[in-house]
């Protein structure tokens, strides 16, 4: 009987398989390389567009920053300037006031008392003197009451002062600057809300 070796055969046919096997490991590995580096390539590409997006709107935002700081300067520039215009519109207009004042301090000083200082801050007057008598005084703020430029006169303090032979009276009293149009806005408020 004829004798058949059937080893060699096999030997070759797994020989042969094992080099399919290990190329189509090959080719695996190869298209599992090229398909990170594809991943990597294409994942480094969004990080650079985003970080070149992201570097862009630092420079807007920069940009709006500054522009931003421009207008809160024009906006404080604004502001002071409205307030310089506003203190100009009030000494233009209390211009005429202070004539009037002066006017009205002299028309209203009666004789025999004779002022020694006359302090203002704001509409309020504080004004220093002298009497021959406390009567004399009490004319005197009757005449303020009666003023349409001063208002509200208040006795601060009397004095009685003697210096030889004479005496006098050394006053204190505050009081306040209006002006006629002031008393009218006012009776026009009063009058608007009495029903």
């Amino acid at each position: 009987m004829p004798r058949i070796n059937l080893l060699p055969w096999r030997q070759k046919e797994r020989e042969l398989r094992q080099r399919e096997f290990v190329g189509h490991l090959g080719l695996a590995l190869m298209a599992a390389a090229a398909v990170v580096l594809y991943g990597n390539f294409t994942v480094n590409g969004m990080v650079e567009y985003q970080n070149a997006r992201n570097n862009y709107l630092k420079e807007q935002i920069t940009i709006v920053d500054g522009k931003i700081k421009e207008i809160s300067a024009l906006r404080d520039t604004k502001q002071r300037l409205l307030a310089r215009m506003e203190i100009i519109e009030q000494l233009q207009q209390s211009r005429p006031e202070i004539v009037h004042l002066f006017d009205e301090l002299v028309r209203t000083l009666p004789d025999g008392v004779y002022l020694t200082s006359v302090k203002q801050n704001g509409k309020n007057l504080n004004i220093k003197g002298n009497a021959e008598s406390s009567a004399r005084v009490s004319t005197y703020m009757r005449n303020i009451d009666d003023s349409d430029w001063l208002a509200t006169p208040v006795l601060e303090v009397i004095e009685t002062k003697e210096e030889g032979r004479s005496r006098h009276f050394e006053f204190s009293l505050h009081t306040q600057q209006t002006s006629p149009q002031d008393e009218a806005e006012k009776g026009a408020a009063l009058a608007e809300n009495t029903p």
